[in-house]
Formats: C-alpha cells, sequence, structure tokens
C-alpha cells in the first residue's frame, strides 16, 4: 500500500508548474474530539512552514517531538513531526505531518498559522491527485482510496486493498498488453504484404480475438462484483400491511430497528438498515404497507414506498402466508410498479406449516422464528450476481464498467470485420480504439473534467 515512507523514485514525466508551485494543507483526521489529530502538507515550502512551527528542520523518516508553535511564537501543543523529503512521500512531494492531541481548537490554530506561513487549503482529494499526477499511483489506485475509506464490509476493504495494491491496474495492464501485441502483429501484416504467407488469413489473428474476447468476459465479470461490493444492493420490501416487513427486517439487520405491531399499516415511513450479507453489502429498506387509503399521512407513505420500489435493485414482495392465496400472492407479483427483479416473500410459515423453501422466485420463511432466512439470503446473493470474495477481486466504479464495455465492443466489432472483409487496417483501428478506451480506466488517457470529478468526491486531507 503506498504511504508516506519511502518508495522508488517516479519514472513519470513532469507535472504542471501549477501543482508543483504552491504547498497545500489540510487536517487529515476527521473532525471531532480525539487522542490524535493530523495537519498535513505538501509541497515545495514545507521545510520553511516547518521551521515557523517547531523551530527546526526535521530528520527526514524520523519521527521528531517539538512544540508547535503560533504565529506570535507560543506554544500551542507539542505532538510528533514526520517529514518525507521529494520524492520519497505519498504525494511524490516534499510532505510533512503534525501529529497533535486531537483538540479542534488546537487543529484550528495548528492550520491557520500553515495558512499564514504560505501554505492554502488542500481541495477534496488534492493528496491523492497529487501522488496520481506525479506517477506515484495509477487512477484506480487513487479511486481505491477513497474506496477503501468508504467500504462497509470486509469483503470490500479487503477488494479496495487490493486494488491500491495494483491488483485491478494489474489486470488491466495485461489485457492493454495483450491487445498491443495482437496489433503490432496486424500493423505487420499489412506493412509486408508481399510476404509468401498471409498472416491475416491464416487463423492466428481469429484465434487470439477470441482468446482476448474470453479475457473481456471475465474481467467484466471480476468488475461486476466489484461494483456490487462498492456500491451494494438496496433491497426493498414492500406488499400489502401488515404481511411481517418490519419484522423480516429486523430478523435481518439482527436488531430491533422497526416498530412491529399487530395494527395495519404501523409503518409510514421508508427505514433502511445498510446490512453485510456475508460480504454483499446490503441496504434493506422497509416501506409501508401498500393499499387504498384516505389517510392523508398513510398515502405519503404509500407514495413514498411506491417510490422506492422504483429504484430498487431487487424488490422482495412479502405476503401473509395464512391470508393470501396462490392466485392473490400471484396477482400481487404480477402488478408490482417496478423494473427491479422481484421475489414473492411467504411470510408466517409458521402459522401455516409450509415449509421453508427456495424456488425459482419465491421463497417461504417465517419473521417471527427466522426459519428459511438463509434461503432468503442465498437468494438475494444469486439474483445479484455475487459470489464468494477471493484475493484476486477489486473494488469497480461505474466508470470502469463502461470503459470495459466499450473496449469490449471495439474488440467485437474487429472480430466481425475481419471474419467478414479481412481487412487488417479495419481491424488495427479497432484495437487501437479498445487499447484507448481500457488506458481510461487507469489514468493513461484521461481527460481534466474526469480527473475533477473523481477526486472532487474524496476526503478533505486525502
Amino acid at each position: 500500500m503506498p504511504d508516506s515512507g519511502e518508495q522508488p523514485e517516479s519514472e513519470s514525466g513532469p507535472v504542471s508548474d501549477s501543482v508543483r508551485s504552491d504547498t497545500i494543507v489540510a487536517v487529515a483526521t476527521p473532525p471531532g474530539r480525539g487522542g490524535i489529530s493530523i495537519v498535513r502538507l505538501s509541497g515545495p515550502d514545507v521545510i520553511d512552514i516547518a521551521i515557523r512551527i517547531i523551530g527546526v528542520c526535521p530528520a527526514p523518516r524520523h519521527a521528531h517531538h517539538a512544540d508547535f508553535l503560533d504565529c506570535n511564537g507560543l506554544v500551542i501543543d507539542n505532538g510528533i513531526v514526520l517529514y518525507f523529503p521529494a520524492p520519497h512521500s505519498f504525494t511524490g512531494e516534499s510532505a510533512l505531518e503534525l501529529q497533535a492531541h486531537g483538540s479542534p481548537v488546537v487543529m484550528q490554530m495548528l492550520l491557520q498559522n500553515c495558512l499564514a506561513s504560505g501554505a492554502r487549503l488542500a481541495q477534496p482529494g488534492e493528496f491523492s491527485q497529487r501522488a496520481f499526477l506525479n506517477g506515484r499511483l495509477d487512477l484506480t489506485q487513487a479511486e481505491a482510496i477513497a474506496d477503501l475509506i468508504g467500504s462497509s464490509t470486509q469483503a470490500a476493504a479487503r477488494s479496495a486493498i487490493n486494488s491500491l495494491q495494483g491488483g485491478f491496474s494489474r489486470r488491466i495492464n495485461e489485457l492493454v498488453e495483450e491487445v498491443t501485441r495482437l496489433r503490432i502483429f496486424v500493423e505487420a501484416a499489412i506493412d509486408f504484404p508481399d510476404e509468401e504467407i498471409d498472416f491475416l488469413e491464416d487463423g492466428k489473428v481469429v484465434d487470439q480475438l477470441e482468446h482476448l474476447s474470453s479475457l473481456f468476459a471475465s474481467l467484466k465479470s471480476s468488475g461486476k462484483q466489484g461494483m456490487l461490493l462498492r456500491e451494494g444492493l438496496k433491497v426493498v420490501l414492500t406488499g400489502l400491511p401488515n404481511a411481517g416487513k418490519s419484522s423480516l427486517l429486523n430478523q435481518l439487520c439482527n436488531a430491533n430497528r422497526a416498530i412491529v405491531s399487530d395494527i395495519p399499516g404501523t409503518t409510514r415511513d421508508v427505514l433502511g438498515q445498510f446490512i453485510d450479507m456475508d460480504g454483499l453489502p446490503v441496504e434493506i429498506i422497509d416501506t409501508a404497507g401498500v393499499r387504498p387509503t384516505t389517510s392523508e399521512i398513510e398515502a405519503e407513505g404509500v407514495r413514498r414506498a411506491i417510490q422506492q420500489q422504483n429504484r430498487a435493485g431487487l424488490v422482495l414482495l412479502l405476503v401473509d402466508d395464512s391470508e393470501t392465496s396462490d392466485h392473490e400472492a400471484d396477482s400481487l407479483l404480477t402488478g408490482l410498479d417496478t423494473s427491479a427483479p422481484a421475489v414473492l416473500v411467504r411470510n408466517k410459515i409458521d402459522l401455516t406449516g409450509r415449509p421453508a423453501s427456495n424456488v425459482e422466485n419465491e421463497v417461504c420463511v417465517s419473521a417471527l422464528t427466522g426459519e428459511g432466512l438463509d434461503n432468503l439470503k442465498e437468494k438475494i446473493r444469486n439474483i445479484a450476481g455475487f459470489r464468494d470474495v477471493d484475493d484476486s477481486d477489486f473494488l469497480a466504479r461505474e466508470r470502469h464498467v463502461d470503459a470495459l464495455d466499450r473496449a469490449e465492443q471495439f474488440l467485437l466489432h474487429g472480430m466481425e470485420q475481419q471474419k467478414k472483409f479481412r481487412a487488417g487496417e479495419l481491424l488495427a483501428d479497432d484495437l487501437t480504439s479498445c487499447q484507448r478506451a481500457l488506458s481510461e480506466i487507469t489514468g493513461e488517457v484521461s481527460s481534466d473534467d474526469l480527473l475533477g470529478m473523481i477526486f472532487s468526491s474524496f476526503c478533505i486531507g486525502k
């Protein structure tokens, strides 16, 4: 994992003067009181600022205990100073960390002194952006930092670490190398048409294209898994009043999150809870029972319930098995107002004696006793397409999957052109476009607008 420790010097080219010319500062720890808080600086003036704050130039890569001074030379606090000279730092620039006691007042005083000494406030994600621009990280690794901070399950955290350590980048780079080798082969065959063997006709190119297609399928499957790990699945509980939606929410959360009552219509608003469903991050949404009503408050609850159904990744339609016939249940499922996949959940089998089951679009459970809940969890994971996480998994974003889709389309178009016309020039052009789309993922090809959008979503101080 990239850190503030010594690392090999970057081989990338220089970044713009505007990035190198100023020094940035931010509080890198969450707001509030705690044992330790950290002020972080990066840029060419960190030594001058360090001398103003602690009175001496700290030794590189050594913990230095010192008093922190304000602009008038009065002691603010005392703590640890860490100095990392360029290029051996997280950002690739000279960097400084001031570790003080976790007082918001102390942090503000230290921050103000750094600003008065010539630094400026960092923008969200600017430390990571500088690390990317200085070649310390590629774009997927930089994004993995934010994803690790925001991970909601252990599986997501492990996958974010794998991305941060370059797991995702390596798979992309390996695919780029395969595409590049084939493109070079095709272009060489075009440039030397008088050879006795027609390299574009001997089947090798088609075989290699089909091999690349299988690599794309594998990587796209991993990418969709990575999106699930990062973004999770939104599961909405819906159905008639008193079907047991709130009880099921409590069972899935293993806590009394929702009020449960025999009185129909207890739930009037949307109630959500994030849970770790065997590695899959899931947001369970309990909604009001959907039925005609003259109550203004309940009608608003029904409206919100339908709204949530249309935003869901999966809808669980609960019915009371003791009161709902098979025909009524099927009619409710058919008439559901949602574009998401839907599963019929027959609840209260503790009253009817129906066995717990898991068939194509139906699960039988008891939200009271927990019977059948494992079947329901398995159903949710299967519909989401989620599998157990392994060491090769990585987190993915929508832009990654979109770039993979576009790259694959260029490859498939090239395959079609080659089979139809044996036109090497057209195939080479599609392979070049495929390579460019893949390079967008790691940031080798990127626009300033894309970088601004990505890094603006990061925390201040990262």
